[in-house]
């Protein structure tokens, strides 16, 4: 399989059968799996490639994509809640998506991940908030 990354495109994933086109704003995480790469899109349905997870990060270079695990790259769009560790508050927490997913965040990534989650987004200019107030 060949990807590439194109802004009028989006992402191109060749495949034994043709090309696939997708719009990185339908996809909702991707997970790593040792060499591979599990994409989670927002119909429900996933796709297995043979990328790891770091080229996954540099490709879509998008700031509405965070890694917040050694494991996992996030959308941004898709976030609905972050929950602190009530046990260790110095360590990670829990990301809860719209699809229902529950991802952790690392201890090492939540400040970063915090920090730039909350400044504002290229689309709509004001900050994006995080914990209980997003609740619907």
């Amino acid at each position: 399989m060949v990807f590439a990354i194109t802004p009028e495109s989006g992402l191109k994933i060749h495949t034994c059968k043709g090309m696939m086109m997708v719009d990185p704003g339908v996809v909702v995480r991707v997970e790593a799996i040792s060499n591979y790469s599990r994409i989670y899109f927002s119909n429900g349905k996933t796709l297995v490639v043979a990328k790891v997870l770091r080229w996954f990060e540099e490709a879509v270079g998008d700031k509405r994509f965070f890694r917040v695990h050694r494991t996992h790259l996030v959308n941004s769009s898709f976030i609905k809640e972050y929950i602190q560790n009530p046990v260790r508050p110095e360590g990670g927490g829990t990301l809860f998506l719209t699809n229902g997913d529950r991802i952790e965040v690392s201890k090492r990534r939540r400040s970063l991940f915090l920090k730039s989650w909350y400044e504002p987004m290229p689309h709509s200019g004001t900050p994006v908030q995080y914990g209980p107030s997003v609740m619907p």
